[in-house]
């Protein structure tokens, strides 16, 4: 996200405190005002949601395809999820305690997040993130989610994210994910090539994917490198994760989405991050705005804010 970005949203913001307090003269003209201003700040410009078309219903879906730009269904902001995945935020509820090992359990211990039960002042933070490491998958859908635009080839299903202008690649060819999540590649006799890679863990890893049924695809991937987080709670994950992908296209304009954690290295049994999130179907014409990692940006918001309220000085102490 650039800074005229940043600065739009915070003015918007503070238009809506300022608003607040003359709701007792015209209550009615204020609210509807208020309304307008928040439904501005959850819309991108130029896409359309579920309310623009309440009552409307929608055409049958089509046969094996997730081709198109996709946006939360509900608004720009439902993916957010600062405080940890949609489905188990870190708020310090029972039932939103992950399932950790030992292991898992100490690996939480040892980051130190700037959201959730955990967290500390952002000059104290060692979330990878914010210096602009990759934030890698899942945490691109696990934290600041936003416009997606799929691609299909014979071999391929490519998804376009939003955030830092990524893309990852699920290969529909039939080829197998890596035996070795520790050591994770590509079977040399799943893939044609004379040369491939050498065997490495990725921060987006390893994705293979296939339709199930005519309106169900399901896409799974391993091989992970563990420097990633799962979410901006400072949720960790091992080198053994697989994730589950479940994409339903359950008509014309929609298309809801699964993601289940499985790493039992970590966790005792699989999670679910989110489950049935509902994407909508977006004119070809809408165009993915940027939203970029700047490391200049993050240095100027420490000084000015982060370092002050960690009471942290000029050097660093």
């Amino acid at each position: 996200m650039n800074g005229r970005t940043v600065a739009a949203a915070a003015a918007g913001m503070v238009l809506l405190v300022c608003l607040a307090p003359g709701r007792a003269q015209q209550p009615q003209a204020q609210a509807q005002q208020l309304q307008q201003q928040q439904d501005q700040l959850n819309r991108q410009p130029g896409a359309v949601y579920d309310a623009d078309f309440a009552g409307k219903p929608s055409g049958p879906a089509p046969r094996r395809t997730l081709a198109g730009t996709w946006e939360f269904a509900a608004g720009r902001n439902v993916a957010i999820q600062a405080t940890g995945v949609m489905a188990m935020p870190s708020d310090g509820k029972p039932e939103h305690e992950l399932p950790f090992t030992p292991e898992g359990r100490a690996a939480f211990l040892a980051n130190k997040p700037t959201f959730g039960v955990t967290q500390v002042p952002s000059a104290m933070t060692n979330d990878p993130m914010p210096g602009c490491d990759p934030q890698g998958f899942p945490r691109i859908v696990l934290h600041n989610a936003h416009t997606e635009q799929i691609l299909e080839t014979p071999m391929q299903m490519i998804i376009l994210y939003q955030f830092n202008k990524k893309w990852r690649t699920i290969w529909t060819d039939g080829r197998a994910l890596p035996t070795d999540p520790e050591n994770p590649g590509w079977a040399p006799t799943d893939v044609p090539l004379k040369d491939l890679p050498p065997p490495e863990p990725r921060w987006w890893g390893y994705s293979v994917g296939q339709w199930v049924d005519d309106y169900t695809f399901v896409a799974e991937s391993n091989g992970f490198d563990d420097r990633t987080w799962l979410d901006n709670a400072g949720r960790p994950h091992s080198t053994a994760m697989r994730v589950v992908e479940t994409y339903r296209r359950v008509d014309a304009d929609h298309v809801e989405k699964t993601l289940v954690i499985d790493d039992p290295k970590y966790y005792t049994r699989p999670w679910a991050a989110f489950e049935r999130l509902r994407m909508r179907l977006q004119s070809p014409h809408l165009e993915i705005p940027e939203q970029e990692c700047v490391p200049s940006e993050t240095a100027k918001y420490n000084k000015l804010f982060g370092d002050p309220a960690a009471g942290v000085d000029d050097r660093g102490r």
